[in-house]
């Protein structure tokens, strides 16, 4: 099966191998986004919070350039350095997920790249003909 890598300028640049996303047919694979500001590259250090919204909005941003949106989502993963904010990513989410909300995993994890608190990765389905 063909795929395409999905680049946008409107996320963070990819910090090792690996693509932005990746479209098969109708299916985009997100890569797991951290709370990295895309124009700076530098790492969002506000409160748990600020850095989960930094982490939604490259998603969103990756989920656009493919032709679609998070409202296409299926599948996500959130990893947390500490899962004592996972209300806090239950909050956030609700700004950028309707319902039906996505089926999610929420991993708790030692430590992320760059010693960010969170990363959440995302797989979209596109409606036919996108």
């Amino acid at each position: 099966m063909p795929h395409t890598s999905i680049f946008t300028a409107d996320a963070p640049k990819p910090i090792g191998t690996y693509s932005q996303a990746l479209r098969a047919n109708n299916m985009v694979f997100l890569a797991a986004q951290a709370p990295i500001h895309p124009q700076t590259m530098e790492v969002v250090r506000d409160d748990i919070a600020g850095q989960i919204r930094q982490v939604l909005e490259n998603l969103s941003a990756v989920a656009k350039a493919s032709g679609g949106s998070l409202a296409d989502a299926v599948k996500v993963t959130v990893y947390l350095t500490d899962l004592a904010n996972f209300p806090l990513v239950n909050e956030a989410m609700k700004s950028y997920f309707k319902e039906p909300y996505p089926a999610r995993a929420s991993v708790g994890v030692k430590e992320l790249p760059r010693q960010t608190a969170v990363a959440i990765e995302a797989i979209l389905v596109l409606p036919d003909g996108v």
